[in-house]
């Protein structure tokens, strides 16, 4: 029985070692069996960011979904905005991207979309991971599936990104900085198509290099270069489902502040209804101030983007994202993509005549402080009294100086995150500190990593 699991994003882990042809070949197997099991379309639209691996666990993956009677159609290296895209304009009965997204090169992971373009419902997930060890009758003869690889139909999807820009973007000095990743292709045809003035970063990925030496994960690279050229910039992570950006001055714009200009704009405009913005339990608090002088209410969802997609859904928000630049807008689609991010935040300045040094600055944000403390035993964390009795008194003192607390168990890793966020930032600190030592404490462990988030892209 594999360790391996569905997180939030997928199911990640060492390509090779964690996440093995032998893994990805069961996985594809069962995904098959719950498409014919399930009476859904007997297809599936696949595709991958640049890493080594990659094209080893697709082509895994394809046969083992091939083997109970599925279709496959691979589209090689594409972004996973496409990917959703693509299945909910094809009609298949699920999307799969093979990516580890914003992690380092030698990991890999698996992720799927289903027929709608959302990120897989968490039943289909349990049914998949259920039957993974199943012994299978496999059917020979005309019961095997095919696999295509071509033609590609990514065409279609750059054409539908160029018609969301009616404004253009001829003439717009923009760096773009492709992380070697999966947007390296197709990012750069778009905007040079709608006249943009491109200086590219990153854009000769070699199987090792994804995320590397740029992108949204290292977004100083591009806020220089955009600083030299006097001009915005964005990144890409290495499957482009988030963007986050730079003025032409080289400071961040990350997800708060490109929701925050998006919203504020078409508030502006009299579109945006209804008045309201999904965020995340780490939205920063300055953030939700700044919202609320525009008239905008702030809701929070539980950090991943299927859990802002549903609050979106609930609340009918056309926006919706977190810090770190994955962004989600209703009206082209139920999940994050890179690509539309960039190419909305663009068309805010194009249509307002406005720097991006105008946004940038637009608010402040409170300071907030993340505690990354791995624990021995993270089942039960917040059972024991003590650790209760220190949130309990910590929530009091923050509410009474305009503060915040989440306390989170990681989905992927064995970690405790503290985030503590108040207008006072000694009493941030010190509460953060506080709540690390208790746990340590009740737990086990130590602290991992202590992060200051007040202008950073969150985890």
């Amino acid at each position: 029985m594999s360790k391996l699991r569905f997180g939030t994003d997928g199911i990640r882990g060492v390509a090779n070692r964690d996440l093995s042809p032998d893994f990805a070949l069961k996985l594809g197997r069962a995904t098959g069996r719950y498409i014919v099991e399930h009476g859904l379309p007997r297809s599936i639209i696949m595709g991958r960011d640049t890493r080594r691996s990659g094209a080893m666990l697709g082509a895994s993956f394809a046969a083992g979904a091939c083997s109970v009677g599925v279709q496959v159609h691979s589209v090689g290296i594409a972004p996973t905005g496409a990917i959703s895209w693509l299945t909910r304009h094809r009609g298949d009965a699920f999307g799969v991207v093979i990516s580890a997204s914003h992690n380092p090169a030698p990991d890999n992971g698996i992720k799927f979309f289903q027929g709608n373009g959302s990120k897989a419902s968490a039943e289909s997930e349990s049914w998949i991971m259920a039957h993974l060890d199943d012994e299978v009758d496999l059917q020979p003869g005309d019961g095997v599936g095919f696999l295509s690889t071509g033609p590609t139909p990514l065409e279609e999807y750059e054409s539908w990104l160029v018609g969301l820009v009616p404004e253009r973007l001829d003439g717009m000095k923009i760096v773009m900085d492709c992380a070697d990743g999966a947007a390296f292709e197709v990012a750069p045809r778009v905007f040079a198509a709608l006249g943009a003035d491109l200086t590219i970063l990153n854009q000769e990925p070699n199987g090792d290099n994804i995320n590397s030496r740029g992108g949204a994960t290292k977004p100083h690279i591009a806020q220089d270069r955009a600083k030299k050229e006097s001009s915005v910039a964005v990144s890409f992570d290495g499957d482009a489902d988030r963007a986050v950006f730079s003025d032409e001055n080289g400071n961040l714009i990350n997800g708060d502040r490109t929701m925050a200009a998006w919203a504020a704009h078409w508030s502006d405009d009299g579109a945006l209804s209804p008045p309201t913005v999904v965020g995340t339990v780490m939205s920063n608090g300055g953030f939700a101030t700044f919202l609320e002088e525009q008239g905008i209410t702030l809701y929070r969802a539980n950090v991943g983007d299927k859990y802002v997609s549903r609050l979106m859904h609930e609340t009918g928000a056309r926006i919706g994202g977190e810090q770190s630049g994955h962004i989600i807008f209703s009206s082209h689609g139920p999940t994050g993509d890179g690509l539309v991010t960039a190419l909305e935040f663009l068309r805010v300045l194009r249509r307002t005549g406005k720097p991006a040094s105008d946004f940038s600055g637009a608010f402040a944000n409170y300071p907030q402080i993340l505690v990354n403390v791995e624990v021995e035993r993270r089942d039960g964390w917040d059972s024991d009294e003590s650790v209760r009795d220190a949130l309990t008194e910590a929530e009091v003192a923050l509410k009474a100086a305009k503060g915040r607390l989440n306390v989170r168990p990681s989905g992927t890793q064995p970690m405790i995150r503290v985030m503590v966020e108040a207008e006072d930032r000694p009493l941030a600190e010190q509460t953060a500190d506080h709540l690390a030592a208790v746990l340590i404490a009740s737990r086990g462990g130590e602290v991992a990593g202590r992060v200051d988030l007040t202008d950073a892209l969150g985890d």
